[in-house]
């Protein structure tokens, strides 16, 4: 799969698994995406994924690197809603 796809495809996944914020822009926690089936057999690599929409200002989120266990409280917010 090309990035741009991926990306859209994660788009998808946080406005299904995420709730609304006080700003109006869709959030997620990164163990709500990790630990969902349908995520896991979208994304083969999920937080590659998602750096590549950090990169692109897509969402935004604490830190660099996401691993699961340690990060899975962190927010991640989706900025552009398209």
């Amino acid at each position: 799969m090309n990035v741009d796809h991926e990306v859209g495809l994660l788009k998808e996944e946080i406005k299904r698994l995420g709730s609304e914020n006080a700003d109006g822009k869709y959030t997620v926690t990164f163990g709500v995406l990790f630990n969902d089936d349908r995520c896991a057999n979208i994304f083969e690599a999920l937080v590659g994924t998602l750096r590549a929409a950090k990169k692109r200002k897509i969402v935004t989120y604490e830190g660099e690197l996401l691993l699961q266990g340690v990060h899975d409280n962190v927010g991640i917010v989706l900025l552009v809603d398209e």
